[in-house]
């Protein structure tokens, strides 16, 4: 029996209604709540943390090499790693901030190639600058660390890594002779602890240069702490050859008593947080906040070397340092970048100079005043208090 074209044109022709879309839910509703955004901890929280914690290990050191007169730096470096390799293990089974070792591919032959290394030039780094506590001020100390970039581009030199540039040689040199000037005018100048400084530099800069050849690749990008990770257990085996050979043979349970178990522990804990407060910083803000900090954090230091244990500095060293610290930012930087930024900093002065104009003044005058007593009072210094009496005497009868 045939179909009747009638009846198939007709069907064809009639409009089905469409269905209505479903009222009931699709997806779960709690599944679809928008999550509140996490609060942001303002960078300047990360710049103090740094600032504190690294002029707080650096203070702590010298405190426990000389003041506490517990003279076994190598010791206290191994005590360090081994505290770090401990909490690295800990963090990295029971929170996210090492998550970054998964990416990394981590072989045997990687590791003796490169990570050990690594390691040996950063124990011999870390062993030299403990030394150095126990001869030179914290104050002479970072200013001869100054000269880091210096060794590094020398070093990236000799290794191969870089080509030689004459202009950053010509940038470099600036540093250079801020460092010297200054170290001539070092009152408390101590050869060993200044070649211990030196040499603590010079395989600093290796080290560097290691690292920078490591993570030119991207699946070794590493952060701070995940590089801790890998190079602490090294290094702490590495130092603890050292202890046992030059310091353990003469140490007693009675010294370390007297630091102070408690202390020694506190001293690992915030060595060891710093590393952490490294890696928030470098996540969160800029290179120049870096450099800007770094300089803070020197000048900073220099200050609480002169309060804590009453460091004479001379005025040629002040002189020196601050030739060291313009050459330190500029080589840093650049040209273009501090330009860009002197630029802001005018716009900036001037706009709160027409919402502020009597603040501005009392900030000029102010600081004015600052600088002239912080002047008198270093002639005062120099020349003796009990010798202004005599010389205005003197002054009254030529008069």
């Amino acid at each position: 029996m045939g179909n009747d074209p009638e009846k198939e044109r007709m069907s064809a022709d009639i409009v089905r209604p469409t269905p209505e879309p479903s009222l009931l839910p699709t997806v779960n509703p709690v599944l679809e709540k928008i999550e509140p955004p996490a609060p942001k901890i303002h960078p300047a929280v990360y710049i103090i943390s740094w600032i504190t914690l690294s002029s707080t290990t650096i203070l702590f050191n010298k405190w426990i090499l000389d003041t506490a007169k517990f003279h076994y730096p190598i010791f206290l470096t191994t005590w360090h790693l081994t505290f770090a390799t401990i909490m690295t293990q800990i963090l990295s089974r029971t929170t996210t901030l090492l998550d970054g070792r998964k990416t990394v591919k981590m072989t045997g032959r990687l590791f003796l190639r490169a990570i050990v290394p690594i390691a040996a030039f950063y124990s011999l780094s870390l062993i030299s600058g403990n030394l150095t506590y126990l001869y030179l001020s914290v104050a002479f100390i970072q200013m001869l660390k100054a000269t880091t970039p210096v060794a590094v581009v020398l070093a990236g030199w000799a290794m191969g890594a870089e080509k030689v540039d004459v202009k950053i040689l010509l940038n470099v040199s600036i540093i250079v002779i801020g460092v010297v000037i200054a170290s001539f005018g070092e009152i408390k100048f101590v050869l060993i602890g200044f070649i211990f400084q030196l040499g603590g530099i010079c395989f600093e800069a290796v080290r560097l240069v290691l690292v920078q050849r490591l993570l030119s690749s991207a699946e070794y990008k590493m952060d701070p702490l995940v590089s801790l990770y890998y190079f602490a257990p090294v290094c702490a085996m590495m130092n603890f050859c050292f202890a046992l050979i030059f310091e353990i043979p003469k140490m007693s349970l009675t010294e370390v008593y007297s630091v102070g178990l408690w202390i020694l522990l506190l001293n690992a804990v915030i060595a060891f947080a710093l590393n952490i407060s490294v890696v928030f910083l470098i996540g969160r803000t800029s290179s120049l906040v870096l450099t800007l900090c770094g300089v803070l954090k020197d000048i900073l230091l220099v200050a609480a070397s002169i309060v804590i244990w009453g460091t004479p500095i001379s005025g040629l060293q002040y002189f020196g340092y601050s030739i060291a610290l313009c050459g330190l930012v500029y080589y840093k930087l650049g040209g273009g970048v501090l330009k860009a930024q002197l630029g802001e900093m005018n716009r900036t002065w001037a706009e709160y100079g027409v919402r502020h104009p009597v603040f501005r003044k009392l900030f000029v005058f102010s600081s004015a005043m600052i600088l002239l007593c912080l002047g008198a009072g270093y002639i005062v210094s120099r020349l003796g208090y009990d010798s202004l009496p005599s010389i205005m005497a003197e002054n009254e009868k030529t008069a």
